[in-house]
């Protein structure tokens, strides 16, 4: 069972937080950033989809999140274990983009391919690339053969998110990983008035850093909410900030409305 949120999702990143090689990000540490946020009710309903990553590490976050369904759910106690990712081998990324794309896998070049600190049977990780029109796709990825499970792809099209149409989400999901264990994962694009993206997790202020580079950010996480087989993993929220640290999104104030790039 897949759970995916219909509205956007971010994470805030500095540029310690990235490690590129060869102008691909390939991994960003777990740590995360207690930023304070604006408690206010999501801008709309997030419905369900899951998928799943590799061990488990790190920073460990006690919150209380909402639970989300296609139905009503109620809430439930989580903790974020580990934001922790690491880079995908650079064979597996033309494994993953040619399994996911086919014959137009030579079009793109990856900008981000990291592992998620958890993985479910069929998620460990996700690769996003680019072509040279500005066309943005998503593949999820499974195991070190190189292959992907995006058939037929998510592609981005120019769709911005927010007010100030500044952001846009590929996909977005949270998979079981076990009893009362998730993978979240999600990635999307950003316009230029963006310096980094930040993640938050239910009614829990603290923000995590997203891998940003190439103009795409992605987002993984482990979450527990305890060895209940009924419970839920907590909506994961998109903020965005400027140069000078201004929050200019915050997806949990700001209405999730779509205009195309200027």
């Amino acid at each position: 069972m897949r759970i995916r949120p219909i509205m956007l999702i971010a994470a805030t990143v500095t540029a310690a937080a990235i490690a590129t090689a060869g102008g691909m990000a390939t991994a960003a540490t777990g740590t995360s950033t207690p930023t304070p946020t604006a408690q206010g009710k999501p801008a709309g309903t997030p419905t369900a989809t899951a998928s799943d990553a590799g061990s488990a590490g790190a920073s460990v976050v006690p919150g209380s999140g909402s639970a989300v369904t296609g139905a009503t759910a109620a809430p439930a106690a989580f903790t974020v274990t580990s934001t922790t990712t690491a880079p995908i081998e650079a064979g597996a990324v033309a494994g993953i983009l040619a399994s996911c794309l086919g014959s137009d896998a030579s079009q793109y070049h990856a900008v981000i391919a990291v592992r998620a600190p958890v993985a479910s049977p069929d998620t460990d990780g996700v690769v996003v690339a680019v072509n040279s029109a500005d066309q943005y796709v998503q593949c999820e990825s499974k195991g070190h053969q190189g292959t992907s499970m995006s058939v037929p792809p998510t592609f981005i099209n120019d769709r911005l998110w927010g007010t100030g149409h500044l952001i846009e989400y590929f996909d977005s999901f949270s998979t079981p990983t076990g009893a009362g264990q998730f993978l979240s994962l999600g990635a999307g694009h950003y316009t230029p008035d963006v310096a980094k993206v930040t993640i938050s997790y239910g009614d829990d202020p603290t923000q995590y850093p997203a891998v940003m580079a190439g103009g795409a950010f992605a987002y993984t996480a482990a979450v527990s909410t305890g060895n209940n087989e009924n419970s839920f993993p907590p909506a994961p929220y998109v903020h965005a900030y400027n140069a000078d640290g201004q929050e200019i999104y915050n997806q949990k104030t700001q209405p999730n409305v779509k205009g195309t790039r200027p």
